[in-house]
């Protein structure tokens, strides 16, 4: 699985960083979200999906690749 966040969409609500603290980290001055770790490494694949779903702004793109399992 590989994760990107739209920078144009992000508005800071951390709530991505909530539900992965392990793939999104947060800028200090605007706390907009950028992706720590691509390709997600196994087993956070469930918290990407749920910090995907959160994002009002849906600023979370997630994609799937079968060579990735």
């Amino acid at each position: 699985m590989r994760v990107r966040v739209d920078s144009d969409r992000c508005q800071g609500h951390t709530l991505c960083a909530m539900a992965a603290p392990a793939v999104f980290e947060l800028n200090d001055m605007d706390g907009h979200a950028s992706v720590a770790t691509d390709p997600v490494p196994p087993g956070l694949e469930s918290p990407v999906r749920s910090a995907q779903q959160s994002c009002p702004e849906q600023a979370i793109e997630v994609e799937d690749h079968d060579d990735d399992r």
